[in-house]
């Protein structure tokens, strides 16, 4: 959420910023309707102090006035009236409060100013590579071949329990899938020095609204008991609001988590993207990686989170690029992003397996995350930041179509094969 008084002191500039996101936003429009509630807001909380201030007199004449032997009916009755206006200005102070609440609960975040501007994925340049991506072609099978070939997972079977856009591992698959999750649990924790903390998977409205997902995303989500509770879309919503409502000591910063969560996301509207097979699911497992620090430190953590992420397709050999997110694509509540891809073969593509983001104050804001600044003595918003260390499915996608063999198995990268108890996985016998 972006501070009422940066509106006020600083509009045409947050504007100009805002513009940048393009798509729908009329961010002209959206900030006037915001500073005009606020106007609202202010008038009536100054008119309640002013009213009050004159009821206070009126209450003490009449004192001194009975103290007199006076009759002071006419005033009383004044007061009577005074109060029922302050009554009428509280309730009309409280509602625009909470009406402005609510139109910055739907502004996105500024584009940090050094952020590429762009309108679509299209426009985002590349930061980095690494590797050299494998050749397309050949007798190379993708994933779901291969799935099927081994016996790794089983769709049709998932679709009978759940839906489509679900995923039953089985067998070796099953491993794998906890193979990787232990193998990114210990490098983040026991290389990158990040705690591991294990967040329930159902999660208070008020959490998603402090990390951004609601209100704007809601049809993305799943909701239970009436909006109340929602399945965690992933980690970064239980791990970022684990210290909401708390002032932290700023040497106690950086705060640094890792957490295992299976993600859930009805993925609303996303009809026409690729679904096939394990690239798009509607539930998937990922390790999180969440940091809280002061702002001065935020945009060298982002740098230190990214290449944590980074190192994860590094020791499994699998080639990748990073790209920086353009303004036009930026996350709602994201000042700076960026997205590490990983190379599929098969697919001839590079797959997003995490999103590595800086979101300033903008979370804190909605949560009430803040730490003492030991310079000023004041409080102030923490930082947040998160990204995927990494997202599975994607992950498991391209490591099978890298890792495939002439002989149909699946060698494994050596990290990984203390993890899975075995270096490859072999063909079943037919």
């Amino acid at each position: 959420m972006l501070d009422i008084r940066l509106l006020r002191e600083n509009a045409a500039a947050v504007v100009n910023r805002l513009a940048t996101r393009g798509g729908d936003l009329d961010a002209a429009q959206a900030v006037a309707a915001i500073l005009e509630c606020d106007t609202r807001r202010r008038a009536a909380e100054t008119a309640a102090q002013t009213a009050q201030a004159e009821r206070n007199r009126l209450s003490k004449e009449i004192g001194a006035r009975r103290a007199r032997g006076e009759n002071t009916a006419e005033t009383e009755q004044g007061v009577r009236a005074l109060g029922e206006r302050i009554a009428a200005l509280n309730r009309e102070a409280t509602a625009t409060e909470e009406e402005q609440r609510s139109l910055l609960l739907h502004l996105p975040n500024l584009p940090h100013p050094d952020a590429p501007v762009g309108t679509t994925a299209a426009d985002n340049p590349v930061v980095r590579t690494w590797g050299e991506p494998k050749p397309v072609g050949g007798a190379q099978l993708d994933h779901m071949q291969l799935g099927e070939r081994l016996g790794l997972f089983d769709l049709e079977r998932a679709a009978k329990l759940s839906g489509s856009g679900f995923v039953l591992f089985t067998g070796a698959g099953a491993q794998l899938q906890r193979a990787l999750l232990n193998f990114l649990l210990d490098l983040h924790t026991r290389e990158h020095g990040y705690t591991e903390v294990s967040p329930p998977f159902l999660v208070r409205r008020d959490c998603m609204i402090g990390t951004s997902q609601l209100p704007k995303f809601e049809d993305d989500m799943y909701g239970l008991e009436n909006g109340t509770l929602f399945l965690t879309p992933t980690a970064e919503v239980p791990v970022t609001n684990i210290h909401r409502e708390e002032i932290l000591a700023a040497d106690a910063l950086p705060r640094k988590f890792a957490a295992y969560t299976p993600c859930f996301r009805r993925e609303a509207g996303s009809a026409g993207r690729e679904t096939r097979g394990l690239i798009r699911v509607h539930q998937f497992d990922k390790v999180e990686l969440v940091k809280i620090t002061v702002p001065e430190q935020s945009y060298a953590e982002l740098e230190t989170l990214t290449a944590d992420a980074e190192r994860v397709l590094q020791l499994l050999g699998l080639p990748y690029r990073v790209i920086e997110l353009c303004t036009g694509d930026l996350g709602f509540g994201s000042a700076k992003t960026y997205d590490i891809e990983v190379w599929a073969p098969a697919q001839a593509a590079f797959l997003e397996v995490s999103s590595c983001s800086n979101f300033e104050d903008f979370q804190a804001r909605r949560m009430n995350l803040r730490f003492k600044d030991p310079a000023t003595s004041k409080n102030r918003f923490c930082h947040t930041l998160n990204g995927s260390g990494t997202a599975l499915p994607r992950l498991y996608v391209a490591l099978l179509e890298t890792c495939q063999q002439a002989d149909g198995s699946i060698l494994l990268p050596e990290p990984l094969r203390p993890y899975f108890g075995a270096e490859r996985i072999a063909a079943r016998k037919e």
